[in-house]
């Protein structure tokens, strides 16, 4: 009867060099824009959820959307709404990021196919 035996060597064996990877310039700014952007888009959609809905819900509530107070249109609906207007506005927005800092994916994907 043969016993099975592994092949796999034990983690950092195998390709794994101790170099550290550093990132250049540019890279630094592209991940600083991106996290500005993304820490922005959480500050906007903290104040419609939280502020809107909750905090300033009877303040709102002397306006009407549809027939219903504001502060419950946005406790219900709106804070929802402007979550995926957020999260369409960050694609967009981080397309364009990536394209001024040469890291986008479409574009390699097409250098890929040339």
């Amino acid at each position: 009867m043969e016993v099975a035996t592994s092949s796999i060597a034990p983690i950092g064996e195998v390709g794994m060099s101790e170099e550290k990877i550093e990132t250049t310039d540019s890279e630094k700014v592209y991940w600083s824009e991106n996290i500005r952007l993304l820490s922005s888009l959480m500050v906007i959609w903290f104040v419609v959820s939280f502020g809107a809905g909750i905090m300033f819900r009877e303040w709102l509530d002397q306006f009407s959307l549809g027939g219903y107070p504001l502060g419950f249109w946005f406790a219900q609906q709106g804070s929802i709404y402007i979550f995926i207007g957020l999260i369409y506005f960050y694609s967009w927005k981080i397309h364009k990021i990536e394209q001024k800092y040469h890291v986008d994916d479409d574009q390699s994907d097409k250098d890929d196919q040339a």
